[in-house]
Order: structure tokens, then C-alpha cells, then sequence
């Protein structure tokens, strides 16, 4: 039969034990990007090194909220500073990443990308479509957006559709 050791008793100034630090949550980043000037759009999410196809460059994080808080976050943005930090996850939930440090929140729209967004689990990732060379602005075809097709493309690909 085991034998029962005795619980020990408390420390004599009665301090609790503090609990584990808590780890801070893992870089999602796996390529270097910088933010830098854009040609296409304001600021630029840009190579800091090479990237080869096919590979996950990294994460947008945020805030997740409901599409009807998106959409009203998103026209307030608009309205104020033109640059709307949102990407849809779903039917009824969007994330905002206006408060993210997250450097591919500054990914450009482009009619022929380098990189692909993808949702899974509730996560913005981006791939790479091909061979990004260091330096090359990172470019995402956005899809629908609220522009809903009123906007206007500078993305100067030699078939841009003009509009997003």
C-alpha cells in the first residue's frame, strides 16, 4: 500500500508563491519585413530578406470584432485617416489590427500579388506566391472590400482591373 506523505505546511510569513510568468505570446512573424514608403499606397510592407515560394511569411494580429463593428470602425477610419487595418474572418467576425505591430497590416492591395492572404482558424497568414526578393513590396489581392469596386487601383500591374 503507498504511503500518504504529509502536505507541508505554509511558509511561516504566509507569502504565497507567485505564479509561472506567463510567456509572452510567440512572434508570428517568420521573415523579416520593414514598413517603409509605398509607391502604391502610403506605407509599404517590404523583403527584409529574401523569401522563397511557398512559404508562410507571417501573421496580421488583432482585435477580434463583429462585421457590423468592423464595417462602422472601418467608415470611421476612412473618414479620419484613409487606412483601414480590417480583414474578414468569417460571416459574422472581422479582426482589427489598427492597434496590431504587426508590419504586414501594411500589405498593399495589388491585381497581380506576391503573396496570398489566408484565413484558418480564425488567423490572418500570409504566403508567398512566388520568389520575393529583398526589398519588394509585399502585395495581397484583398478581394471584396467595402470599396465595393469605388476605388481606385495604383497598384500599375500591367492588368490592373482599376479598381478595388
Amino acid at each position: 500500500m503507498p504511503t500518504l506523505k504529509p502536505l507541508t505546511p505554509p511558509p511561516a510569513d504566509d507569502t504565497v508563491p507567485a505564479p509561472p510568468a506567463r510567456r509572452p505570446p510567440a512572434d508570428p512573424q517568420k521573415f523579416q519585413v520593414r514598413v517603409g514608403p509605398s509607391a502604391i499606397d502610403g506605407q509599404g510592407a517590404f523583403a527584409a530578406e529574401a523569401i522563397p515560394a511557398r512559404r508562410k511569411i507571417g501573421e496580421i494580429r488583432g482585435e477580434f470584432i463583429d462585421l457590423a463593428e468592423a464595417r462602422a470602425r472601418a467608415r470611421a477610419a476612412e473618414r479620419s485617416t484613409g487606412r483601414i487595418f480590417m480583414v474578414a474572418i468569417s460571416e459574422r467576425r472581422a479582426v482589427d489590427a489598427t492597434q496590431s505591430t504587426d508590419p504586414l497590416r501594411f500589405a498593399n492591395h495589388a491585381c497581380a500579388p506576391n503573396m496570398v492572404l489566408k484565413v484558418q482558424q480564425g488567423r490572418v497568414a500570409f504566403y508567398a506566391l512566388r520568389d520575393i526578393a529583398e526589398g519588394e513590396e509585399l502585395t495581397a489581392r484583398y478581394g471584396p472590400t467595402h470599396h465595393a469596386g469605388r476605388l481606385r487601383c495604383l497598384c500599375g500591374a500591367p492588368r490592373c482591373v482599376g479598381w478595388i
